[in-house]
């Protein structure tokens, strides 16, 4: 079998010799039998050389489109028979690295689809568009058919804030975690009310693109019930210990005015001591008691329009005799015609006192704290910044958590509150701290809409 080389000398030699032929031949019935071969040969070699052409041209592409059960078909041993096979192998490697790949991406997809359904708490998988493409167990269980639809999620029970959070995340592209009574979903599975707790966090790819997200469903309502009982205890102790301490307070008080009798100098300082620590304890108690307000929703809020330059001079007033004597400045930068705030006031006093209390607390002598505000969008941005030792990073996570003191001088109350009533009042509360850098406390508040003026107008 010839190849294809030697098919295309073969067909260059008829043709050189039958042209030759026709030079030296007279016109005649010869001459065109001959021009009649050197057609035919030239049709023949066209054909024999195309056609393996083609039949490689179809096998290449077949291919390329993905079928690598094809193989490449050649006779002969030139460089087109070593082209095709090459291209055979290339077909069979191609083939064996496609199946080892799909095999191992079914085994991860298998592991990571046993490790979802083996976590107990609902799980629900979205794309970056927030359909629903995969849920455990759990949520199956916990949402029934409602799990795997979008629209029927929407209608079911706190379906709404799933998405709501699943939205929230993939446009903010980093975890939400809400927090607070209003984020909890009651369920009900049979006979019991259960508690949820949503946290979504977006999934990306190894470069960094956005994929979806992930939203957990933790059962709070032991935790839930935990908290109520602890609210209870607390609102009972603490107004059970306010008489007491009162009665207390009022014979120190006695005692230091010299109602029972000239003291000595020994005893006035024990007595100033004592005095003093009666205080911190009524300030621990009157945090209890609005914190048991607040998780019981008694506590009820006077909302009004308020100036923040007006409360940030407030509470500097209240407290420059104190910064005075520990050589501290309290310095207030607004600007006087910033947009007032919808918030109460006695909850905005109590914000101020903790926040300045911690912030004098722990700055040094010639030390400074800075109150300021200023207008972001539609909420007003106050600012509290000392120049005192800073917190250590492990700590500022759990900084607002209650009975969890940032220093042995907190009693871990006081930021635990002031973050309930920031949130009650629809702001929010952040923290930045480095050791030996100082704090900074940073909190919004709306800012109130002035309320539509209706005017009579005259006709005529």
């Amino acid at each position: 079998m010839l190849s294809l080389t030697q098919r295309l000398i073969l067909g260059c030699a008829l043709l050189a010799g039958a042209t030759v032929a026709l030079s030296v031949m007279r016109p005649g019935a010869g001459a065109y039998w001959f021009a009649g071969a050197a057609v035919v040969i030239a049709l023949l070699t066209a054909f024999f050389v195309l056609q393996p052409l083609h039949r490689l041209a179809r096998d290449v592409r077949r291919i390329a489109e993905g079928n690598l059960d094809q193989r490449v078909e050649w006779t002969g041993r030139d460089d087109f028979s070593v082209i095709a096979s090459e291209l055979s192998r290339i077909a069979v490697r191609l083939r064996e690295l496609r199946d080892t790949e799909a095999g191992r991406r079914q085994m991860e997809f298998q592991l990571s689809d046993a490790v979802l359904q083996s976590i107990f708490e609902p799980i629900i998988v979205t794309d970056s568009k927030g359909h629903v493409l995969k849920v455990n167990q759990s949520a199956a269980e916990l949402l029934g058919e409602a799990a795997t639809d979008r629209m029927a999620l929407a209608s079911t029970p706190g379906g709404e804030k799933i998405l709501s959070s699943i939205r929230d995340a993939v446009s903010m592209q980093k975890a939400v975690a809400a927090e607070g009574e209003a984020s909890l979903l009651p369920m009900r599975i049979g006979q019991q009310e259960r508690s949820y707790r949503l946290r979504t966090t977006p999934m990306r790819d190894s470069e960094g693109r956005l994929l979806g997200a992930v939203t957990t469903l933790e059962d709070v309502t032991t935790l839930q019930d935990t908290d109520r009982f602890k609210s209870q205890f607390i609102a009972v102790a603490s107004r059970k210990l306010r008489d007491p301490l009162l009665r207390l307070r009022r014979g120190l008080y006695a005692l230091n005015q010299g109602f029972g009798g000239e003291l000595r100098p020994l005893q006035a300082e024990i007595m100033a001591n004592a005095s003093g620590e009666a205080e911190k304890l009524e300030d621990l108690m009157s945090d209890l008691i609005e914190v048991a307000e607040l998780d019981s929703g008694k506590r009820e809020f006077n909302i009004e329009r308020v100036r923040p330059l007006e409360m940030l001079t407030e509470a500097r007033n209240r407290y420059i005799d104190e910064a005075v004597a520990k050589q501290v400045r309290i310095e207030v930068m607004a600007y006087a015609d910033l947009a007032p705030v919808k918030a109460d006031r006695r909850a905005l006093r109590s914000i101020f006192d903790n926040l300045l209390t911690n912030g004098l607390r722990y700055t040094p002598p010639e030390g400074e704290i800075l109150l300021a505000a200023e207008e972001v969008k539609d909420f007003v941005q106050f600012t509290v910044r000392d120049s005192g030792r800073g917190i250590e990073a492990e700590r500022l996570g759990r900084i607002f958590d209650r009975f969890n003191p940032f220093s042995e001088k907190s009693s871990g109350l006081g930021l635990a509150l002031v973050r309930r009533l920031v949130e009650s009042l629809g702001g929010q509360i952040a923290v930045e701290s480095r050791l030996g850098h100082g704090t900074t406390f940073r909190f919004t508040l709306p800012v109130a809409v002035a309320a539509e003026a209706r005017h009579p107008v005259e006709v005529g």
